[in-house]
């Protein structure tokens, strides 16, 4: 179980990191790891089509709370990774659970 929560914390840790831990996965075909490569790839991929919307506002205090908003949303799947649950991240989670149930 210790190698599955570091390859989910590993996961969290942008593009690189998502590509690290779902080749990982390949080999320990874990559903707690594939949990949260989702939860991940769906972060990732939230944050830059959400982000080119969020730039053309122009206004910092729009950009600070975005910014914010996937801060927290990141720390919270670590911290379920790190605890070994399986809870979808708030607001998006059950939706990038549902897209991406075909991925690893």
């Amino acid at each position: 179980m210790k190698s599955e929560k570091s390859t989910a914390f590993i996961s969290y840790l942008g593009v690189l990191g998502l590509l690290i831990a779902y080749l990982n996965n390949k080999q320990l075909k874990s559903d707690f790891v594939s949990f949260h490569t989702r939860q991940s790839l769906g972060l990732c991929i939230g944050f830059f089509m959400l982000g080119y919307p969020v730039g053309n506002f122009d206004n910092w205090t729009v950009t600070l709370a975005f910014w914010i908003a996937f801060i927290v949303l990141n720390i919270y799947g670590i911290a379920t990774a790190l605890a070994g649950s399986i809870t979808a991240v708030p607001l998006f989670g059950i939706f990038f659970q549902k897209i991406f149930k075909n991925i690893s």
